[in-house]
């Protein structure tokens, strides 16, 4: 089923692009976000592995616009538009944002997940991009998996088995 797919793997803090016959794949999304983009005419799919909500908590020198909601999408979407994407088709569907640890009393700040998926809503909405579907929230990992001939996404975890979006 998948051998003949050439699969475009994804890092952590990272975003790509695949087209037919390809997937696009990352793996450990713990409290990160696994956000996907799709272009359902072309059979393109972009893929951000993003790690915090947002840049303005950045201490590194030179900015890794894909580790963040508020940079990586912007930037993903410019990759589609360049590859001949259209912003009025392009969908959204992502997964991820979990609480991993129970923190008592921290407040906000430890809530990495549950904000990191707010952040991508967020950013859709200002890209003015659908968001179709999202398996965000609980206590678990996730690998997600976007096929580009049908723009499915494969989600699987231990706990859960595998879920289709």
């Amino acid at each position: 089923m998948i051998e003949d797919k050439s699969i475009v793997k994804v890092g952590m803090a990272d975003l790509n692009i695949a087209k037919l016959p390809g997937v696009i794949r990352t793996t450990g999304l713990g409290s990160c976000v696994g956000l996907t983009m799709y272009d359902p005419q072309l059979k393109l799919a972009g893929m951000a592995h993003v790690m915090l909500p947002s840049s303005d908590i950045a201490r590194e020198g030179k900015l890794n616009t894909a580790k963040y909601a508020d940079t990586a999408l912007p930037e993903l979407l410019e990759k589609m538009l360049k590859m001949g994407a259209s912003q009025s088709r392009i969908v959204s569907k992502m997964a991820g944002g979990s609480q991993m640890f129970a923190f008592s009393g921290a407040g906000d700040t430890m809530r990495i997940g549950p904000r990191n998926a707010d952040s991508c809503r967020e950013m859709l909405e200002q890209l003015k991009i659908p968001l179709l579907a999202e398996d965000t929230g609980g206590n678990y990992g996730r690998t997600i998996e976007m096929n580009c001939e049908t723009g499915l996404l494969t989600i699987r975890s231990v706990q859960m088995g595998v879920k289709e979006l």
